[in-house]
């Protein structure tokens, strides 16, 4: 086998990393030289790692703690967690054909690989259950958030449907439960400039020009809560979130907005009160219009 031949299998619906061996002299081994070019991950799990064959150079042989370092060329390594927390939703499959893989995701569940989840994350999921180790999301959902997200299934087309969302011909239709202000009226367009906040995972809005942009209706109310419905036209992270906090209406349950309340990776049970709800959109390969309805709801 030539060393370009190889290309490691999914494993348990996770696809092998890749890492370049640069040249230097500090580190001898493999081994030491990924525990100093990776210091969050903890050195007893790189050696759990090589332990369990996980880590394998570009021939396919497996990498053991003594193997020597060489520079200018990549090896393969698998990332599993001990003891993931197990989200206990599960996610829909609403439209499958050639291309495209449209699902319905529940709230709290990671879109992709993370931090802490790997195998409890939506697209891992996916690969186990149609073994497609090259499903790619075309667009992202907060982990707090549910609803409907598309998925390519072939990097042929791939780049066709990402062009969709970076020019703005996909409309996206929100859902959100958030308190009721009688002296708002609706509809309403929101334009502010967000950029990153402190924490550093969260958004703030800013002095400058305008980068995000909402409309926003009422649907129903029952004077302490209210339901909206909420046109993105950008897709700026925590977008609707800041948004309607910004209005001093900050969604239902969420985390982050106004004040980052910090709770255990267990608790389920107070999802955010956000809903992707529809997509709609002219697909150019199958040349129809498509339209796809999360079969979730959010009540007052």
């Amino acid at each position: 086998m030539n060393k370009s031949d190889f290309t490691p299998p999914m494993m348990h619906g996770v696809t092998a990393s890749k890492v370049f061996l640069i040249p230097q002299t500090e580190h001898d081994t493999i081994f030491a030289f990924l525990c100093a070019h990776f210091p969050h991950i903890q050195a007893t799990e790189w050696q759990q790692r090589f332990d369990d064959g996980l880590v394998f150079d570009l021939s396919g042989e497996k990498i053991t703690q003594q193997t020597p370092y060489q520079s200018n060329q990549h090896i393969y390594y698998y990332r599993f967690l001990e003891n993931e927390i197990v989200v206990p939703f599960e996610h829909q499959i609403v439209f499958e054909n050639d291309d495209l893989l449209v699902v319905d995701k529940p709230h709290f569940l990671t879109m992709t690989p993370t931090g802490k989840y790997v195998q409890q994350t939506l697209l891992v999921r996916l690969k186990q259950q149609t073994d497609n180790a090259e499903l790619t999301p075309i667009h992202r959902l907060d982990r707090e958030t549910a609803g409907i997200v598309l998925f390519s299934k072939r990097p042929e087309t791939r780049g066709v449907y990402q062009q969709l969302f970076a020019t703005r011909q996909i409309e996206k239709i929100y859902h959100a439960i958030a308190p009721y202000r009688a002296d708002l009226r609706f509809p309403i367009t929101t334009q502010y400039r967000m950029e990153k906040g402190q924490p550093f995972y969260t958004m703030q809005i800013v002095e400058g020009t305008v980068n995000s942009e909402t409309d926003i209706e009422l649907l129903e109310h029952n004077q302490t809560w209210a339901k909206y419905r909420l046109y993105p036209k950008t897709g700026k992270q925590h977008q609707l979130r800041v948004h309607l906090n910004a209005l001093q209406i900050p969604i239902r349950n969420d985390p982050f907005y106004p004040v980052v309340a910090h709770k255990a990776d267990d608790d389920f049970s107070q999802p955010l009160q956000l809903l992707a709800k529809a997509l709609h959109f002219y697909d150019p390969i199958i040349k129809q219009e498509l339209r796809f309805t999360s079969q979730n709801d959010l009540f007052l």
